[in-house]
């Protein structure tokens, strides 16, 4: 009985240059209902490395790839009121290099706009708001090549899509980083720590120009917020 309610959707024409896939996962619906993005991933070693950022409509009607990026659902994530995508492309499995913001505008697929500047990568996302996303940003390091993997110092920035302009609001101190922000309304949390410590503090503003002050201490990661919709 329940087979004879599933019915095909889309069906994802593959290849083995542009676009191989044997999974998709961390489907996410856009503000207005109208798009889904998802990852193709190919196989489990590889897709360490690379996946495939796609969209498709509601109607199931148009079908986009948007770019390569790695398997985490929490870099990339669709604006609050907007059908504009901010995600973290490139490939690459050790963080030290080639992590880049993008936004792209989901309705015209043509207005792509990269925001990380040239020596540094992104490591975590948010948006705070319909015209300003956070990131976690640190210098890149191209001069790692093997043995442990080296720890990324992030700290936070605020970017505004529609302006360029690009402010650092957290300075954590020598061995440490500021990462995984979250946004619930106009406040901001993150999550401090020490290099190679197992636990670490919760740090929270109650505006992007607010006074930061510690909210939760020796934690294991942040908080998990729900919205009531």
């Amino acid at each position: 009985m329940i087979r004879k309610k599933i019915k095909p959707f889309y069906i994802i024409q593959i290849n083995t240059t542009d676009l191989f896939a044997i999974d998709t996962k961390h489907f996410k619906w856009s503000a207005d209902g109208k798009w889904v993005s998802f990852f193709a991933t190919p196989t489990a070693s590889w897709s360490n490395d690379s996946n495939t950022l796609c969209v498709l409509s509601s109607a199931a009607d148009h079908f986009q790839v948007i770019g390569k990026m790695l398997w985490y659902e929490k870099w990339k994530k669709w604006a609050p009121t907007k059908n504009q995508l901010a995600f973290i492309s490139g490939e690459g499995r050790f963080f030290v290099e080639n992590t880049i913001t993008t936004v792209i505008d989901i309705t015209t697929f043509y207005e792509r706009k990269e925001y990380t500047p040239k020596g540094y990568v992104d490591l975590d996302l948010e948006w705070l708001s319909p015209d300003e996303v956070v990131v976690a940003r640190a210098k890149e390091n191209k001069e790692w090549k093997e043995g442990p993997i080296p720890t990324m110092f992030t700290s936070l920035y605020a970017i505004n899509i529609k302006s360029g302009e690009q402010k650092q609001f957290t300075f954590p101190k020598k061995n440490e980083l500021d990462s995984a922000s979250l946004v619930v309304g106009s406040n901001i949390t993150w999550y401090s720590s020490i290099e190679q410590e197992h636990q670490g503090d919760v740090w929270a503003k109650d505006s992007i120009n607010g006074l930061e002050y510690s909210w939760l201490k020796n934690v294991a990661s942040t908080p998990t917020f729900f919205n009531k919709k």
